[in-house]
């Protein structure tokens, strides 16, 4: 959504209207969700420390209001700090993640890094470059605030994509977890509360309070052209796949989600765990044989 901040200024409802509007019109498609996910998935224990990093998007501004309802309105007791990685941004979109904090009322903690200076010029894979160096340097800040969990804001359909992605162009079948132990720093997690919420629903709420947020931003995308950028993004392809799947299948996104909910490991061929490899002949003549009627 490209907007122009200062146009919008007038537009923009107060902080009490986008608070109130998921509590009262996203209710169902935003809310609920986003407290099933946690329910359902236990994201959340009593004494966390949670950082809740935001990028300036749609997706990690709404995490960040969603937090602090679930503080206000529900007996969990846990504490938040929300954490902002500059990578490099132009001077417009750092303020533009300033202004969007100051009126939704989300108290900010920045920290700078060089990442995008880092990673500007490699030409294989910068975006996967990108985000693990960014998934590091917030797992140190957080952990330097006390934190035990960092919270990204990953939705359902990134889940969905992930998994068609993988299947696709990886030759396996994986998906973006709900939560999981860090592999490099001790005792913290990730969680990702926005897994059972929609993207046009986010997207619904975003235009509905007349929000104005980032998008990527950058310095390999600035470089491109939109027809280039879309040609490169295999993400937005899978995105595109699904969309034209859902004209003759209304439910494909639901099933593509449940099909990593009811794996049945009786009739897969292989699969890995912990690392391990368990072929289906290894315990193929264990098993008793029914025979066909």
């Amino acid at each position: 959504m490209a907007c122009n901040m200062e146009d919008k200024v007038k537009e923009i409802k107060n902080c009490e209207d986008i608070e109130k509007s998921i509590r009262k019109k996203f209710h169902k498609t935003i809310w609920s969700r986003f407290t099933k996910a946690i329910k359902e998935y236990q994201l959340i224990q009593e004494g966390d420390k949670i950082a809740v990093c935001i990028s300036g998007g749609k997706d990690s501004m709404l995490m960040a209001k969603l937090f602090q309802e679930l503080q206000r309105h529900r007996g969990i007791p846990f504490e938040v700090a929300f954490l902002v990685m500059d990578p490099g941004y132009t001077v417009e979109n750092r303020q533009l993640i300033e202004r969007n904090a100051a009126l939704m009322n989300i108290p900010l903690n920045i920290f700078g890094t060089n990442i995008f200076n880092a990673v500007v010029n490699i030409e294989k894979s910068p975006c996967y470059l990108c985000a693990r160096m960014r998934r590091g340097h917030l797992y140190k800040n957080a952990q330097d605030l006390g934190c035990n969990k960092i919270a990204l804001g990953h939705h359902f359909d990134d889940v969905i994509e992930t998994i068609l992605m993988g299947m696709l162009y990886g030759g396996q079948v994986q998906t973006m977890m709900p939560k999981l132990h860090s592999t490099n720093f001790s005792g913290m997690q990730l969680i990702r509360p926005l897994y059972l919420i929609r993207e046009a629903d986010i997207l619904h709420w975003r235009d509905y309070n007349n929000l104005c947020f980032l998008q990527c931003a950058c310095r390999f995308t600035e470089k491109l052209s939109d027809k280039t950028y879309s040609a490169l993004s295999k993400r937005l392809e899978i995105k595109r796949l699904i969309q034209q799947l859902r004209v003759t299948n209304p439910y494909v996104e639901s099933n593509i989600f449940r099909s990593v909910e009811n794996v049945t490991l009786d009739t897969v061929i292989a699969y890995k765990k912990k690392g391990v490899t368990h072929h289906f002949l290894d315990s193929y003549d264990e098993v008793d044989i029914v025979g066909e009627e």
